[in-house]
């Protein structure tokens, strides 16, 4: 701060001055600078590089790529710019447009500069979505901050999630990706080993960014504000967040997954269902959390039948066990008493309990009532005198007798 006070208004000055904006996630101050100077100094094309390495930062990929098209167009061999320029398509397209870039890296690389080996393969295996990080990256964390960071993501895609924090726990946190993945990482843990203080230290972080100046408008930012009211359980502040940045993320699982969630805590279950449907990731879609709220949306929309079939297509578990309760208890709650029939007599089949027997009789009844007020077919009749058939209790012949003579005088066939 000392030389900060003595800086002048000189070419050199003011690119020492930029280069600290920008180690301190100052990326406009930065780029402010450098253009200013630029304007003076066209020929300094070098800083081109740099003002598009500060928009990268700021996740403005094709502008970052204009910017740096004017310097690869007087150097197309340098090694910084080939990097960057693969990194934005990584960002703009995905990792085979990126590694189709870094080819031409590649191919001079060797010959020309030793530290890019290690940038290379490592921006491979992030470009391959992982591919090789155990054999690449340990070696990496002391010569690339960002292998740190990549490993930690890995070991989380493999649900090693102590893996994760053992390599993320005594880091110094100085960026804000930094800030995100250590909170990502005791949001996990702590919900996995239900530890209230993991919890609140991702809480903590995640408020920290989303609530810092330099990131409560940016993507991320959002993003964070939006896990911490997660993390809190209020919802209605979680789709504030998410809605502001709903439009950048059309097909992206996770962000539908958490959206949807929220929409059906809030009781909004015609767009949690909307969102549900959109996931394509099979890892979260035979996720139990994701079918139960997919099933519950179904039933809190009046389709108790899409919520069976999903069931009858689950193999016998603890999970479909669960499942059953849920159609069982919710069908019932939301008079869709056939299904809730269904789900108790299965129940009461697989643990032939009181209590399961008294949700069916009490779903056979809710049935008999709506056909005899015309909102159910009477077809639905033999249904459930079939239910009632597999239970031995004494109120069966009774519940029987009514149904059957209420049939026979509106000469219905059973």
């Amino acid at each position: 701060m000392s030389f900060h006070q003595s800086l002048e208004d000189i070419t050199e000055d003011q690119l020492s001055l930029a280069s600290i904006h920008y180690m301190r996630s100052h990326y406009q101050e930065a780029i402010d600078i450098y253009q200013r100077v630029l304007l003076q100094n066209r020929e300094y094309l070098a800083l081109n590089v740099y003002v598009a390495l500060c928009y990268y930062k700021l996740d403005y990929y094709d502008v970052s790529q204009q910017v740096l098209a004017v310097y690869l167009q007087n150097f197309p061999h340098s090694t910084v710019a080939l990097n960057l320029n693969a990194c934005n398509h990584f960002r703009l397209f995905n990792g085979k447009a990126a590694e189709a870039e870094l080819k031409n890296l590649m191919n001079i690389s060797s010959s020309f500069f030793e530290f890019a080996k290690e940038l290379i393969q490592h921006n491979l295996v992030v470009f391959r979505g992982g591919e090789g990080a155990l054999q690449a990256f340990p070696a990496m964390i002391d010569v690339i901050p960002e292998a740190r960071l990549n490993l930690v993501i890995y070991h989380l895609r493999q649900d090693e999630v102590q893996e994760a924090y053992n390599l993320i726990k005594d880091l110094d946190l100085s960026m804000p990706q930094e800030y995100i993945l250590k909170a990502v990482v005791n949001a996990v843990l702590g919900q996995d080993t239900a530890s209230g203080d993991h919890l609140k230290m991702a809480q903590q972080l995640f408020q920290a960014v989303g609530s810092s100046p330099s990131e409560c408008d940016t993507i991320p930012g959002r993003q964070c504000l939006a896990s911490y009211f997660f993390l809190l359980r209020q919802f209605d502040d979680v789709l504030l967040y998410l809605n502001s940045i709903k439009k950048y993320f059309p097909n992206d699982d996770v962000f539908n997954y958490n959206y949807g969630q929220a929409k059906a805590a809030i009781g909004n279950y015609t767009e949690a269902e909307e969102a549900f449907l959109l996931i394509q990731n099979d890892s979260i879609k035979n996720d139990y959390v994701y079918q139960s709220w997919l099933v519950r949306s179904y039933i809190m929309n009046g389709k108790a039948q899409l919520a069976w079939e999903h069931y009858l297509k689950m193999e016998t578990s603890a999970e479909s066990f669960s499942l059953l309760q849920l159609i069982a208890n919710d069908c019932y709650k939301m008079g869709q008493f056939y299904y809730a029939a269904k789900a108790f007599s299965v129940l009461e089949r697989l643990d032939p309990t009181p209590e399961y027997w008294e949700g069916k009789r009490g779903a056979c009844v809710g049935v008999f009532q709506l056909i005899l007020a015309g909102r159910e077919s009477s077809e639905r009749l033999k249904e459930v005198l079939r239910l009632l058939r597999d239970t031995g209790s004494p109120e069966v012949e009774y519940l029987k007798r009514i149904m059957k003579k209420w049939a026979k005088d509106k000469r219905i066939s059973l």
